[in-house]
């Protein structure tokens, strides 16, 4: 299927759709470092713009749009309604988007939080909204290691689909691969079996970004300061995590340092062919807020599938 990727970071979800066969005819991001990455391994279709002057009018057609639109800032109070808020502008530029475009499906991802965002309020306004859209509206919590991807990383995928194509929804979510206990699926991967054969990072070594930050590691419940247990997945990847802005790197279950850049990409199931481009911190973050490529081709997978029965 033909598709516009939006808020397309490095690439992560876009690569894994590609991988399944699927063409991605359009993208944006603002963020200049990710837009390079973007270029550098995956095409020069991407636009380098705030989503707010895109000329919608200017967009190609397509069967599918996608993205993460952040969710920060939304409120009650203005129901992601009010156009004149700017902290509703990302949300109300996909939608836009969506509803001008009028593309067969479109796929959102999303933290896990969004569902509890004015005790659930927020969620059923935005399902509210893409129905008047026209749009048959579908919400799904996963946990990525359900997946085959080495990281206990829950995120919300919506899924929409054009009214006039059905009254039930023609995409079926990928069944998981992979399960906690190992009894009917394989068992989760760990960390360790996903990173396990990178050399050391302070030897010589020829490893694409295997550098990793210097930020101590200090043991404390908070996120990104926990212990890395080996046999089990990662912990969520982060794109921010000191409270400050900053990037706060998961810990390596040695317990002497933090994952590479490498390491942290390979977590998120990028190839290790794939080169970020950018400072340390610029590429833990454009690895800590993408879509792990694995999962991102099932879905790919079911769009292909969805193409070949003519949809």
């Amino acid at each position: 299927m033909k598709i516009i990727s939006l808020f397309s970071g490095a690439g992560g979800l876009d690569l894994g759709l590609i991988a399944a066969g699927n063409e991605v005819i359009w993208a944006n991001d603002i963020d200049k470092d990710a837009v390079a990455t973007y270029r550098k391994n995956i095409g020069s279709h991407i636009i380098c713009d705030d989503i707010k002057n895109i000329e919608i009018d200017g967009l190609p057609d397509a069967d599918v749009v996608v993205g993460g639109f952040p969710c920060q800032g939304f409120s009650l109070a203005n129901r992601l309604r009010a156009p004149e808020d700017e902290r509703n502008q990302l949300y109300l530029s996909f939608y836009n988007i969506v509803k001008a475009k009028q593309p067969k499906f479109f796929l959102a991802e999303n933290v896990k939080g969004i569902l509890s965002l004015g005790k659930g309020e927020v969620i059923r306004q935005i399902i509210a909204d893409f129905e008047s859209a026209g749009y048959i509206v579908s919400v799904k919590l996963v946990n990525m290691a359900d997946y085959g991807v080495p990281q206990t990383r829950q995120r919300v995928i919506i899924i929409g689909q054009r009214m006039d194509l059905g009254d039930s929804l023609l995409f079926h979510f990928p069944e998981p691969t992979h399960s906690k206990d190992g009894k009917d699926l394989p068992s989760w991967i760990s960390i360790k079996e996903a990173i396990g054969h990178f050399p050391d990072p302070d030897e010589e070594n020829t490893v694409l970004n295997h550098v990793y930050s210097a930020y101590k590691v200090e043991y404390r419940n908070f996120t990104g300061h926990r212990r890395t247990d080996p046999d089990k997945p990662s912990p969520t990847v982060l794109a921010r995590g000191n409270g400050k802005g900053g990037v706060c790197a998961i810990p390596h279950y040695n317990g002497k340092r933090r994952l590479s850049i490498r390491e942290s990409a390979s977590v998120q199931t990028f190839p290790e062919t794939f080169y970020f481009v950018g400072t340390m911190n610029a590429c833990y973050r454009q690895i800590g807020n993408a879509v792990p490529v694995k999962f991102a081709k099932r879905l790919g997978e079911e769009l292909k599938r969805l193409e070949k029965e003519g949809i």
